[in-house]
């Protein structure tokens, strides 16, 4: 039943502690329980914020699979994480689900270090079945006979890796279960009560010992006989299931199957557990956002919330009136479309989230959404360049990492003009370890010929999306952050920058920071303290990491006392770019004091992003502890003078 309103004072879930306290319990009483946990996903969800739809959708899954399975023993799996939230409460985190994706609280993705019930970090899709096919492997090297199950959804199938993790499975392991989450009706027939009939009589000991009768019958005949016998009967189980195609890659299909249909679910579980000869796929058909009306609803299912009004549905809006950068680039896309009907932009499955869904309403015919595969993504990119079209590869940093080998060999090596805009770079708040965008000013820096800028606000976005248009005889890249710029004007016309060029911001004599990205807005807020102290500072938007602007650095060298370069982004990149250059060019040697200020060598916990830069030592009041540090100056004496303008 779907309904808005949730009783959480209901004693099912309040008496189940971990997996084992569902041992026992019937069908019926199994429903209540998720009944339950859908609604305390709901009302977690709703004050955190967080991936809701996906979660909601695997509710009698994940009760069902703690129930036959003996987790933690039993490994599973859950590609990507968004939907492991009732995995989570299921398996003693309840107690602490309201501090879902909060600073020191639960991560929003299985995480190892978390519970014993994450045997496997997840949060880049796809990846479930390789790691699965590892545990696999190692169980039956070490003569154990624990099951290891791999959930994926509908959308993580479709990238390559799953299947080049399917297509070694039936010769690496007999027990292995994997899971299809299909919850967008993509790959599925009709589902009801026949194909839930059939699912249960094909995953059978009755219906696989008659199988094995069929075979021994087959045995004595020629080979050619045999082998037609082996194809009709996958044929014929296929035409009525759906699974030829997994059945062509070795693994035994099931379903498609109700996923919310509990009785279903625990049956065709203990049957497949029981099969240890060759891999299982089960086929479960689910509804993203199940239960959950504004959910159901919604046209991306609640995939991605706000904190939120559970009645309503109404998510918590941002005060700010500033666009976001995402949507920036969109629009600046659109603008420079209408003129330019060679523009064409790709994504890997995140439309809205890279803007490119603003573009491909204007222009349809010329958006292409590849799915989760951004090594083809990339591939495709320079195809299309090479015909003489003009794309945009709009990819988040941490996914463009997936792509690397196809940027070097098939963009670079190449020469290829594909224009890669790198969204959420830098640290990306709730997000967390596995969403940071950190490490792309290093690896798109190291490339030949590459030119990378990275915008320090929507306006200097704007710019930097025409620049990349114009640049036809090598690759370009911009990266920039997720959330909310900073409320400055974007021009109407817009001029390409020049080439290897930044900018003077804030003139001064004694220390200069030198900024490449949004960090400009905490080294002005420096600058003024600083000048406050009677420290007079120069503040600089570096704007290009490749071409460095030589002349610029060459200058803030020559005529200050500090010089200190800011990113957000790990060490090797921006600030080392800049070193490498003073040292070939014999600059070290001189009496300025230099410091780079970039990301921790660590994987940041997630946390607000105002929270992770300062954590980061990227925020004012580190840089100012730098400059003041780099002038000789101790914490006393530093606490002495910041208090004389406080």
């Amino acid at each position: 039943m779907t309904t808005n309103s949730y009783d959480l004072k209901t004693p099912h879930l309040d008496l189940i502690k971990s997996p084992a306290d569902l041992k026992g319990k019937s069908a019926a009483e199994l429903q209540l329980i998720a009944d339950d946990l859908r609604a305390e996903t709901i009302d977690a969800v709703s004050v955190t914020g967080g991936h809701l739809g996906a979660g909601l959708g695997v509710v009698e899954l994940t009760v069902a699979l703690h129930k036959v399975f003996n987790t933690p023993e039993d490994i599973i799996i859950w590609d990507v994480g968004h939907q492991a939230y009732p995995h989570k409460i299921l398996t003693g985190r309840r107690d602490r689900i309201r501090t879902l994706r909060q600073g020191g609280g639960l991560s929003g993705f299985t995480k190892r270090s978390e519970s014993e019930y994450d045997p496997f970090g997840t949060a880049h899709a796809s990846t479930s079945i390789s790691a699965a096919l590892g545990f696999c492997a190692s169980r039956d090297a070490q003569g154990k006979s624990n099951s290891v199950i791999a959930v994926i959804g509908d959308g993580s199938i479709s990238a390559g890796m799953a299947y080049e993790a399917m297509n070694q499975a039936a010769e690496t392991t007999g027990q292995l279960t994997v899971i299809l989450n299909d919850n967008d009706m993509s790959i599925a027939p009709p589902v009801g009560g026949m194909s839930n009939y059939l699912a249960k009589l094909v995953s059978s000991g009755h219906y696989r010992n008659l199988r094995k009768v069929g075979k021994k019958v087959a045995g004595v005949l020629p080979k050619p006989l045999q082998d037609a016998a082996k194809k009709a009967e996958e044929f014929a189980r296929g035409m009525a299931t759906g699974g030829t195609l997994f059945e062509e890659l070795g693994f035994y299909y099931i379903g498609p199957i109700d996923g919310h249909d509990m009785e279903t679910l625990l049956e065709v579980l203990e049957n497949a557990k029981q099969i240890t000869d060759r891999p299982v796929l089960i086929h479960a058909v689910t509804q993203k956002g199940k239960g959950y009306a504004p959910a159901e609803n919604a046209d991306d299912k609640y995939h991605g919330v706000q904190r939120f009004n559970v009645i309503t549905g109404e998510q918590s809006k941002s005060k700010s009136n500033a666009p976001s950068y995402t949507r920036v680039f969109g629009e600046t896309l659109v603008k420079l479309g209408d003129t330019d009907n060679k523009i064409v932009g790709i994504t890997a499955a995140m439309p809205s989230g890279t803007g490119i869904d603003i573009f491909g309403k204007a222009y349809p015919a010329r958006v292409f959404d590849v799915g989760i595969a951004e090594q083809h993504a990339v591939t495709f990119a320079a195809g299309l360049a090479a015909d003489g079209m003009k794309p945009f590869c709009a990819i988040y940093s941490t996914f463009l990492q997936r792509g690397y080998d196809q940027v070097v060999h098939d963009v670079a090596l190449q020469h290829l003009p594909v224009r890669f805009a790198i969204d959420r770079a830098g640290l990306v708040g709730a997000d967390g370890q596995t969403h940071a965008g950190s490490f792309d000013i290093g690896f798109m820096g190291a490339l030949p010929g590459m030119v990378l800028m990275a915008a320090s606000d929507e306006a200097e976005l704007a710019l930097m999306t025409k620049t990349a248009l114009e640049i036809n005889d090598r690759p370009s890249a911009f990266r920039y952050p997720r959330g909310e710029g900073v409320g400055v004007e974007i021009p109407e016309i817009l001029t390409p920058l020049e080439i290897g060029k930044g900018r003077i911001i804030q003139q001064g004599s004694k220390i200069a920071l030198l900024s490449f990205g949004t960090r400009l807005q905490e080294a002005l807020k420096a600058a003024n303290k600083l000048g406050a102290l009677g420290l007079s500072t120069t503040v600089a938007d570096a704007r290009f990491a490749k071409p460095l602007d030589t002349n610029l650095i060459n200058d803030l060298v020559k005529n200050h006392e500090v010089l200190i370069t800011l990113e957000e982004g790990a060490m090797g990149g921006f600030g080392a770019f800049v070193l490498q250059y003073l040292a070939q060019s014999g600059q070290l040697d001189g009496g300025v004091k230099i410091r780079t200020l970039h990301l921790p060598d660590i994987f940041q916990d997630h946390n607000s992003p105002e929270m992770q830069y300062k954590e980061a030592g990227l925020d004012a009041d580190s840089i100012i502890h730098t400059a003041l540090t780099a002038l000789g100056m101790d914490e006393t004496e530093q606490v002495k003078i910041l208090n004389t303008i406080k």
